[in-house]
């Protein structure tokens, strides 16, 4: 299995007595990560993994009310809150084009459109502020450079020689 995990969520309480537990979701495919018979990680915070496998789940305000096979009560699932949900990252939704995983993105290296193709440094933080995310870029010296992640910015993505190519508009350079 692969190393890389996906988190997909995150534990943050029980729902009632007879074991659900209200997930957090911080995926943009919940359909298909709580679907029944989905393969899930508990990852808690003070360490170890634990595989389970969905037996239903449901939307109820902004969370998922997820019942985990084998579970019956709630003493069995309350020692999970707070606990990461995640999957195995070799179990991605395949994404439409020109969409990444943060994980493809971080560590790639920023150049600029210019005939010299200049280094800007390399992506080590994704921020997600709102309309759209925000590359977090460390040049070799001085400040981090923030990137929109934006068609008038963002010329080329290379995941596989992990190189990205944008075009800097006036302002993005400290």
């Amino acid at each position: 299995m692969s190393e890389v995990l996906l988190t997909v969520g995150k534990m943050v309480n029980t729902h009632g007595i007879r074991g659900e537990i209200k997930v957090l979701s911080r995926t943009d495919f919940p359909e298909v990560r709580f679907a029944p018979g989905s393969k899930l990680l508990i990852s808690p915070e003070t360490g170890g993994r634990l595989e389970v496998t969905v037996e239903s789940a449901r939307e109820h305000k902004g969370m998922y009310i997820v019942k985990l096979e084998g579970v019956t009560d709630i003493n069995q699932i309350e020692k999970y809150k707070g606990s990461l949900v995640q999957v195995h990252g070799d179990n991605r939704v395949e994404l439409p084009e020109n969409e990444y995983y943060f994980d493809e993105i971080i560590g790639c290296t920023v150049v600029t459109d210019e005939a010299e193709n200049r280094e800007l440094g390399v992506i080590r933080e994704i921020l997600t502020p709102g309309a759209n995310d925000v590359w977090v870029v460390k040049p070799p010296k001085g400040p981090d450079i923030l990137i929109p992640v934006i068609h008038d910015v963002v010329v080329d993505v290379d995941i596989a020689s992990k190189r990205i190519k944008v075009h800097l508009m006036e302002g993005l350079l400290p």
